[in-house]
């Protein structure tokens, strides 16, 4: 999954007003952004592997760390903490640990049975393998990321004409990429695949962004 997570970000401003845009995006994509890390450290490995599903063909071939459900649960408290030290803002840190966990919920719903439940080699796999239809995965995306633009339409302002652009460029931005990743060719190698992710820091930079510009209702 990848625009549904954003989604989500957007989605729980209605019940989270203190935290920043990008700090809600920075939660729900918190074990994607350390992941390419982890991939280039050679503590967790990705294949490709065309036809490995409908939407994606990447093989996740072992990635406790950052996606078994254990340690997204510890991730989760993680984050939670920081934020609340630095904000106390008992509220604002609960609900970015859910945002943590529910990454790993919604992948759950998407990938085949790859997710760990607990950090090691013998861990259950699971997974309901929704990426193996490809309309029923963009309808899932679309959808999530359509209720959560409107949720943080109905609790946000823009108090200048960026905070209307940038919002909406994000928007645009995240579904051209998404229908670019569907329906684009594989990545050339495996290699690749960690630099690019590193490139989702950018949107959690254009989420502090928009939030500059716009201001809770």
């Amino acid at each position: 999954m990848f625009v549904g997570h954003f989604g989500v970000g957007f989605a729980i401003k209605k019940v989270a007003a203190k935290p920043s845009l990008g700090t809600l995006f920075l939660a729900t994509q918190f074990i994607d952004l350390i992941w390419p890390l982890l991939l280039l450290l050679g503590l967790e490995r990705v294949r490709i592997d065309p036809g490995n599903t409908v939407v994606t063909p990447l093989d996740f071939v072992y990635y406790p760390i950052s996606h078994s459900l254990v340690a997204v649960l510890i991730w989760g408290l993680v984050v939670s903490g920081i934020y609340y030290f630095f904000k106390r803002d008992k509220q604002g840190a609960v609900w970015l640990g859910i945002l943590v966990l529910s990454h790993w919920l919604l992948d759950f719903f998407t990938h085949r049975p790859d997710l760990p439940l607990w950090p090691s080699g013998d861990s259950i796999l699971v997974g309901l393998g929704l990426w193996n239809s490809l309309i029923g995965t963009l309808l899932l995306e679309f959808g999530i990321l359509a209720g959560g633009v409107y949720l943080y339409l109905k609790v946000t302002r823009a108090r200048d004409k960026t905070g209307n652009y940038s919002l909406w460029g994000l928007v645009v931005f995240l579904v051209l990429i998404h229908i670019m990743n569907i329906f684009g060719p594989p990545p050339p190698a495996e290699g690749p695949i960690a630099y690019a992710g590193f490139s989702m820091w950018l949107l959690i930079a254009w989420g502090y962004w928009i939030d500059r510009h716009r201001e809770v209702k």
